[in-house]
């Protein structure tokens, strides 16, 4: 009871949480506003989604080679097309459950390819760490080629939390925050080490020593160079994906590759707080393309919603099919097998 309890809260959560992010980025929208926004949007070049969701579906059948080079160490060699299928699903899934889309994962392959699903979960874990350090990696390049833009949006979303009524840096509100991120590490760890026996601290711990563990299991790798050209060219076409949807509206169509840069690093936060995406994937990208002189409304709307939709198409297209051909797949595949051991015998 206290399971579906906490179930039903958290998709109320994520609910609450997607509705609260389209508020912020559609609430200063007149009539007139959105007249233009439906303008721009109308004006678009939807053609261009087409190669976006090649790029996007391109990056996830990297996923796919990847996730089966860190299953490959474990003793189970997965096929290409269930491990793809798998990838696929988990990000449908996670449009309307989120989270439970990586649970999905590894139950495909749990069904479909024998792999014990409790052993997957490091994999999993492994994927995400890589994708932080990836994602670490493009705020870094997005710094070193845009730092005028990245000073920008600090100057007007984070420097005001660290002034003081003069206007100017508060050095004791960077001492006090420094302190208060000090103390709740020594809690947390205090509590981890002393109530180390109730269920979900323990879990907690088993979440830290996984992600050491995922960070550590590229060692039994085969292959490290091509895990790593995997990884990076999985955020390669994020990145080339984002630039082509650029010249879908007319008047972002001026914005480059480097530009590109700091969209998908604003956006992937986006992808990350809300579910889907939605509404905070739209805002960060609108609030960050204005710092390139770019109206934020509408055109900036306008990129950031259809970008998102790219994204929203991708997931709901391949997931759906994933679903529709996985069995189907299997089924042909359960067959050859029999023929082949029929006549072998």
């Amino acid at each position: 009871m206290y399971k579906k309890l906490l179930t039903v809260l958290q998709y109320f959560f994520f609910a609450g949480l997607a509705a609260f992010f389209v508020w912020l980025s559609l609430r200063d929208l007149d009539e007139k506003k959105w007249g233009q926004l439906k303008d721009a949007l109308s004006r678009a070049h939807y053609w261009l989604l087409v190669p976006v969701l090649f790029f996007l579906l391109l990056s996830n059948w990297l996923r796919a080679l990847r996730w089966k080079q860190l299953i490959e160490p474990m003793g189970y060699s997965p096929s290409i097309i269930n491990t793809f299928f798998g990838v696929l699903i988990g990000y449908f899934v996670n449009l309307g459950a989120p989270r439970l889309g990586e649970v999905m994962k590894c139950t495909v392959l749990a069904r479909y390819e024998k792999v014990p699903a409790e052993k997957l979960v490091g994999t999993i874990v492994a994927e995400r760490a890589f994708d932080v350090i990836c994602l670490a990696s493009v705020f870094g390049l997005a710094f070193i080629f845009q730092f005028d833009v990245l000073h920008s949006l600090a100057y007007t979303y984070i420097y005001p939390a660290f002034q003081n009524k003069r206007g100017r840096i508060s050095v004791h509100k960077i001492i006090y925050l420094a302190i208060g991120i000090i103390v709740l590490l020594v809690v947390f760890r205090f509590l981890l080490n002393r109530f180390g026996h109730i269920n979900i601290v323990q879990k907690t711990k088993n979440i830290l020593v996984g992600i050491l563990h995922g960070l550590t299991s590229v060692k039994k790798v085969k292959n490290k160079p091509l895990f790593f050209v995997y990884t990076v060219m999985i955020w390669v076409l994020y990145l080339v994906s984002t630039w082509c949807g650029f010249f879908a509206i007319n008047e972002t169509s001026s914005l480059t590759l480097t530009d590109a840069l700091t969209v998908l690093a604003m956006g992937s936060i986006g992808m990350i707080v809300s579910p889907g995406g939605i509404g905070a994937y739209a805002l960060l990208v609108q609030e960050t393309v204005a710092f390139y002189n770019i109206p934020s409304e509408p055109f900036g709307q306008a990129l950031g919603w259809l970008l998102w939709f790219g994204q929203l198409l991708n997931f709901i297209i391949f997931g759906t099919a994933s679903f529709v051909l996985l069995p189907r797949f299997n089924k042909k595949r359960y067959e050859n097998s029999q023929n082949n051991t029929a006549k072998n015998s």
